[in-house]
């Protein structure tokens, strides 16, 4: 999924908005499990109850343009996870199906990790397998480190530029001056959603908070992926987290979110688009 171009660059302030509605409002319905469009005059209500200027959102009884341009996003959000991302997202079973097709399609070489589970469960990390599969399958034999075991470090004039904090889960060609780093949370068999898996969307937050100072401090763009999946997690325990990695994606701090089956999709385009940033680098180089 790639964001909307209308709801980028919008100002820190918008939001600011976003969260403070999501949190007092909700993400979702209660019964229905709807995710839920604020209307004006819950909106309205919330920056009353939060000591706010109410006069931000309505002027009289019409809203103004900032509280059409909040209305406007929410309905999007909303759509776009119900009708798109909803349906991409995999149990287990259908996974491990997936993984087996494009797993018989050829020999691979890339890592083929299992889970970190136990007994029945134990099997291969499905959607890391299909993530380096893809790759493989489209890199034309360039480079890749499918699993870091150091710190992403851009360099200039042979020193350290910047260092992120954390380990990626994969880069391209390297870890060391990369075009493209990427997360990877898939959590098929998670029974209850804990803190574990709400931490994985905020180290991609962090990542992202990063790659943006280092694009507007230096002009360097590190492309910045976040793949996830496991239906019964994010739809049926943590929609408030899909719409997180909503706004995440419309604030800039990734550069598209790749949900379930959409690696397979996906991947195609966006490793042809690495190729290409690389060569262009090798030739100026």
């Amino acid at each position: 999924m790639k964001p909307n171009k209308k709801f980028l660059g919008k100002p820190k302030y918008f939001w600011a908005s976003v969260r403070s509605l999501s949190q007092k409002i909700g993400y979702s319905e209660r019964g229905t499990g709807k995710i839920r469009i604020p209307n004006l005059a819950q909106m309205t209500d919330v920056f009353k109850t939060l000591g706010l200027d109410e006069k931000r959102l309505k002027s009289g009884d019409n809203p103004t343009e900032f509280a059409n341009d909040l209305i406007a996003y929410f309905t999007e959000r909303a759509r776009v996870l119900t009708d798109e991302v909803e349906p991409k997202l995999l149990n287990a079973e259908q996974a491990k199906k997936l993984f087996n097709e494009i797993n018989g399609s050829m020999e691979f070489t890339c890592p083929i990790p299992m889970n970190k589970q136990k007994g029945e469960k134990k099997a291969e990390a499905f959607l890391t397998a299909l993530v380096n599969m893809m790759i493989e399958q489209n890199a034309q034999g360039n480079p890749c480190n499918y699993d870091p075991r150091e710190l992403t470090t851009i360099t200039h004039n042979g020193a350290p530029l910047r260092t992120l904090a954390r380990r990626v889960d994969g880069a391209f060609p390297s870890p060391v001056n990369p075009i493209a780093v990427w997360e990877i949370k898939e959590y098929y068999y998670t029974t209850t959603f804990g803190s574990r898996v709400a931490d994985g969307v905020y180290e991609t937050l962090l990542d992202g908070m990063e790659l943006e100072e280092l694009y507007e401090h230096e002009g360097i763009d590190v492309k910045h992926y976040l793949m996830v999946d496991a239906h019964y997690t994010w739809w049926k325990c943590g929609k408030a987290y899909l719409c997180r990695m909503f706004d995440m994606l419309h604030m800039g701090y990734v550069d598209e979110i790749l949900f379930g089956r959409e690696v397979v999709e996906e991947m195609p385009r966006i490793v042809s688009e690495w190729i290409v940033a690389l060569e262009k680098r090798n030739y100026n180089d």
